[in-house]
Parts: structure tokens; sequence; C-alpha cells
């Protein structure tokens, strides 16, 4: 009788442990999910706020060029 006792116990126990085990898994498993979108999130914004700053350099840099060359030609127009 005490042996069948203590085996159930020990059936009992290692059934709790089983599936608290089951849940730290998915807890873990969860965590993991989470901890890669928010990285995903920080990767994406942090290219596009580079993407941003090649674009509003490019733009600048084409506003620049196309008014020096639009005086320069204005100039030999003028000058010529």
């Amino acid at each position: 009788m005490r042996m069948r006792q203590s085996l159930a116990q020990f059936e009992e126990e290692f059934h709790e442990q089983a599936a608290e085990e089951m849940e730290r898994r998915e807890r873990l498993r969860r965590q993991a999910v989470k901890r890669s979108r928010v990285r995903r999130a920080e990767k994406v914004e942090k290219h596009g706020k580079l993407r941003f700053i090649g674009l509003v350099m490019a733009i600048l840099a084409t506003s620049v060029l196309v008014t020096f060359v639009m005086f320069e030609t204005l100039a030999r127009l003028i000058g010529g």
C-alpha cells in the first residue's frame, strides 16, 4: 500500500514538474519572440532614418549643383 502511494505521489509530482516545465518553455519562447520583434522594429527604424538622411543629402546636393550650373550658364550668356 505504501509503495503504491509513494509511486502515485511520484507520478503526480512528475506530471506537475512536466507541466511547469512546459509553461516555462512557452514563456521563454514568447519572450524570445518579443525580443526578436523589438530588435527587428529597431533595425527597421534605424535603416529608415539613414535612408531619410541620405535622401535629404541627395536633394540638397542636387539643389546646390543645379543652382551653381544655372548661375554659371547665366553668367556665360550675359558675359559672352
